[in-house]
Order: structure tokens, then sequence, then C-alpha cells
């Protein structure tokens, strides 16, 4: 499987396209330093040099080109101010689906958030302008016609990976380990049966290849297994 990742080279796209490459799979992406460029062709990976924002659709397009699916999980991270994060959180994603579309590439998954994360601790401006951002972007994938996945980690934590979750239509916001969410998302790449619904996920006790079929039967049409 060849996928296309925004957000490659940190966070949960260092981890999907760690754990896709150790699986054999082909996992490529956009980075907007040369030197990240080298860094990754060291490591066997085909980055390519681009900048989401300044590119037009038709040049993501062309990036993404080849692709089997393409993951968005990239994000401003408060860097440059709100204006980032509506450029980045909030319209990166469905101008990438553009030119997914373009591209006849299908399947987009997006690491978007829980609505209520962080509730509780009255986040600042900044924080609620991210939150609207992210779900401009999660809007704007639904209204397209590609085999889209929403997956909303609850807050995020660099400890290792437990490999069990909580996976589900709508769960608690508790805490998870970015390689978790990294390893669902690879899990879900890998069932293209399951598509356009918005799932949730933090941690929990379920093996995730567990979690991931739970999820499929939950939402099999009516009859299926008949079929």
């Amino acid at each position: 499987m060849k996928v296309f990742i925004v957000g490659i080279g940190s966070g949960v796209g260092r981890r999907v396209r760690e754990q896709l490459a150790a699986a054999g799979d082909e996992p490529t992406g956009l980075v907007r330093q040369q030197r990240q460029v080298e860094a990754l062709a060291s490591l066997g990976i085909k980055a390519k040099f681009g900048d989401l924002v300044a590119m037009s659709v038709d040049e993501l397009a062309d990036a993404v080109r080849g692709a089997d699916a393409v993951v968005f999980s990239a994000g401003a991270g408060g860097k440059d101010g709100d204006d980032a994060t509506t450029r980045i959180d909030g319209d990166g994603p469905g101008k990438l689906a553009e030119a997914a579309a373009l591209a006849g590439v299908r399947r987009f998954i997006l690491v978007s958030v829980f609505p209520e994360a962080w509730r509780e601790r009255r986040m600042d401006a900044s924080f609620e302008h991210y939150m609207v951002q992210k779900k401009r972007a999660e809007i704007a994938l639904v209204q397209t016609d590609l085999d889209w996945l929403i997956v909303r980690p609850s807050a995020l934590l660099n400890d290792p990976g437990t490999g069990r979750v909580d996976l589900g239509l709508a769960k608690v916001h508790e805490e998870i380990t970015r390689d978790d969410v990294a390893t669902t998302v690879v899990a879900l790449l890998k069932s293209p049966d399951l598509s356009r619904l918005i799932l949730e996920v933090t941690g929990g006790d379920v093996p995730i290849a567990e979690a991931v079929a739970a999820v499929r039967e939950a939402t099999a049409p009516s009859g299926s297994e008949q079929a």
C-alpha cells in the first residue's frame, strides 16, 4: 500500500510512516524543508518537498497521484497564530481532499480531535479557534464523495503505546498515546470496508485489531453476514 501522509515528519504522522514502512508498505508525504527530504531518503522514504498552504490544488494532486490512500495528521500546533491554524488545520484537509479527488485517490483518513477536548480547562481564545477549524475541516471532508474516515483521538501522550484502545462512534474523552493512534490509523487504512464514519478513540483495554473488528461488526449493513 502506498500512503501519502501530510504530517509525515512528526507526531502521529511520523508514527504512521514508521509502522507502514516496517510492514513493507510505501509511505510518502509532504515536507517543507529540503533537509527533511534528505533525512527521510536516508531511511528509504521518498518524501516530496512542498508547502500545503502555498501549493495549488493541481500541484497537490500531482504530489498525491499514485497513492492508494491519504492521511492528514498535520496541524499548526499553535505556532504562528490563528491565521496559520486556519490555513493548516481548517483549510488544509479540504484542499487535500480536493487534490486527492483530482488525482483519483479515494481513501482519505483525517486525524481530528474530540469536540469536547479539554472543555473543563476553560481554554483560551486560540484553542477555541483551533477547535472551530478542526470542525470546519471535518465538515469539508464529509461533503466529498471520497471514502473518508475521521479519527478523533483524545488527549495525546508521548508514552509508549499499549496496543489497546477504546474505539467507537462515541467515547468519553480521556488520554491516548500517539503510538496507539498511529496503530489504529494503520489498521483502518487496511480496512477498506470501513468508510464514511467518524470514530472516536481513547486509551482502553481492547487490542486494536479487535477494536477495529468490533467497529466493522457494529456498523455493517443489516443482513451483510448473509450476503
